[in-house]
C-alpha cells in the first residue's frame, strides 16, 4: 500500500511536457488517414474499395505491432532519449512523403514505414516517464502524456475540412515539416532519466533471452497482455471506422463526420486520462490494486457505450455514447504502463509494453480489415460494436485476477 506520493523533480514534469507534442503528432497522423478517406480515394483511384482502404490502415498497425517489442528492447538496452528522438525524425520524413504519394502501393509503403517509426516511440516514451515518476505520480504523469494522444486524434478530424478547402496532401506536408523542427528541440532539451534517477542509472544490462523469460514466465504478464488487447479491438474499430459510420448513419459530410468522430470521444478521453491518473494514484494510497480497479472501471464503461453507439437512433444519442466511451477509455489508457510497472522490473518495461502492443495491435488490425470486409458485404456496424462490447466485458474479469508486486517494483 502506498502512503503517499513521492516528490519528483521539476524536470520530471518537464519530460512529460516535452513528450506531449510528440505523442500528439503521432496520433494526429493516424486519425487524419481515416478522416480524409473520401479525398484520398478520389485522388488515388487504385484504392479500389473499402477493404483496400482497411488494408491501408491495417498495414501500419501490423508493422507497428511487429516492431513494438524491438523498439521497446532497444529503449531498454540502450537509450530511451535517442529512441524517442530518432522515432520523431523518421515520423517527420514519412509524414512528408505520404503527402506526395501517387499510387496505392506508394501509400501502402508510407503507412508501413510509419509503423516502423511509431513502434519505437510509445514504449520508449512511457518507460522514460516511468523512470522519472516513481510511486505516487506515475499514473498522473502518464495520464497527462496520454492526453496529447487524444488532442492529436481530435485534431486529426480537422483533416476533413483541410481536404475540402485545400488538399489532403497539405495535411501531411505541413505536419511533417513541423516534426523535423520539434525533433531539434528534443535534442537540445530532453535527457535520459539516468541523469537524475538513481534507479534508472542502476539498471543492469539486459539480454533478449533474459528479458523474454522475465516477462513471459509471469502469469500476471500474460493476463495483462490479454487485458490490453481485448478492449483495444473496440478502440481500433472506433478510431478507423467511426467517421464512416457517422457519415453513413446520419448522412453527414466528410468534414462534420470526421470532426464528430474524433472530437467527442477524444475530448472525453482527454478528461478521462487526466481524471483516471488522479483517481488511480489516490486509490493506490488505499490499496496496491488501486490502478487495476481504476482501469477495470474504465473498461466496464465501454460496454454500455458501444451498445448504445451501435443502436443509436439519433445523432445526440450517438454523441452521448461517444462521450461515455471516451471517459472509460481514458481511465483504461492511463493505467496500462503503471500496472505493468507493478509486475515488471524497470529494465524490462519498454519491451513489455512493446509485446503488449504487438498482440493488441495485431488483433486490432485484423478487426479493421474485417470491418472493411463487413462493409463491402453490407453487414451492419452495430454487430461489430456489440462483439467489441462483449470482449471488453470479458477483459474486466481478467484484470481483476492480476496480483501486483507493488512492494518490489512500485517505487522503481
Amino acid at each position: 500500500m502506498n502512503t503517499g506520493a513521492q516528490k519528483v523533480s521539476s524536470y520530471a514534469w518537464a519530460v512529460v511536457a516535452l513528450l506531449w507534442p510528440v505523442v500528439m503528432l503521432n496520433y494526429l497522423d493516424r486519425q487524419m488517414v481515416s478522416s480524409i478517406r473520401a479525398s484520398i480515394r478520389a485522388d488515388i483511384p487504385s484504392i479500389a474499395n473499402d477493404q483496400d482502404f482497411g488494408t491501408l490502415m491495417a498495414v501500419f498497425m501490423w508493422v507497428y505491432a511487429l516492431l513494438s517489442p524491438v523498439g521497446g528492447f532497444i529503449a531498454d538496452k540502450f537509450n530511451r532519449r535517442w529512441t524517442v528522438i530518432g522515432s520523431l525524425f523518421v515520423w517527420s520524413a514519412v509524414t512528408w512523403a505520404t503527402g506526395h504519394a501517387q499510387t496505392y502501393s506508394q501509400m501502402l509503403t508510407c503507412r508501413a514505414l510509419m509503423g516502423i517509426s511509431e513502434a519505437f516511440y510509445i514504449p520508449a516514451a512511457l518507460a522514460l516517464i516511468a523512470d522519472f515518476h516513481t510511486g505516487g505520480t506515475r499514473a498522473k504523469a502518464i495520464g497527462i502524456h496520454q492526453s496529447g494522444l487524444y488532442v492529436g486524434l481530435a485534431l486529426g478530424g480537422i483533416g476533413g475540412y483541410i481536404a475540402q478547402t485545400s488538399s489532403w496532401r497539405n495535411c501531411f506536408t505541413w505536419f511533417g515539416m513541423a516534426g523535423v523542427i520539434y525533433a531539434v528541440v528534443l535534442i537540445l532539451a530532453l535527457r535520459d532519466a539516468s541523469v537524475e534517477n538513481k534507479n534508472a542509472a542502476a539498471k543492469k544490462s539486459v539480454s533478449i533471452s533474459e528479458t523474454f523469460f522475465a516477462l513471459w514466465s509471469q502469469p500476471a504478464f500474460w493476463v495483462l497482455v490479454i487485458y490490453f488487447t481485448l478492449p483495444a479491438i473496440a478502440g481500433w474499430v472506433t478510431k478507423n471506422w467511426l467517421p464512416t459510420f457517422l457519415a453513413d448513419t446520419f448522412n453527414l459530410k466528410q468534414g462534420p463526420a470526421g470532426l464528430s468522430a474524433t472530437g467527442y470521444i477524444q475530448i472525453a478521453s482527454f478528461v478521462g486520462v487526466l481524471l483516471g491518473g488522479v483517481v488511480a494514484d489516490f486509490w493506490m494510497r488505499k490499496t496496491n490494486r488501486g490502478r487495476i480497479y481504476t482501469s477495470a472501471l474504465g473498461v466496464f464503461l465501454l460496454v454500455p457505450a458501444l451498445l448504445l453507439l451501435g443502436y443509436a437512433w439519433t445523432l445526440p444519442v450517438a454523441i452521448g455514447a461517444m462521450i461515455l466511451f471516451g471517459l472509460g477509455w481514458g481511465f483504461f489508457d492511463c493505467n496500462n504502463m503503471p500496472i505493468l510497472c507493478q509486475i515488471a522490473r524497470p529494465e524490462h518495461r519498454a519491451t513489455g509494453y512493446g509485446f503488449m502492443n504487438l498482440v493488441s495491435i495485431s488483433v486490432g488490425a485484423g478487426a479493421t480489415v474485417a470491418l472493411g470486409w463487413m462493409r463491402d458485404h453490407h453487414v451492419k456496424f452495430a454487430i461489430a460494436f456489440a462483439v467489441s462490447a462483449a470482449v471488453a466485458l470479458v477483459s474486466v474479469g481478467l484484470i481483476l485476477l492480476v496480483k501486483p508486486r507493488v512492494e518490489t517494483f512500485e517505487n522503481t
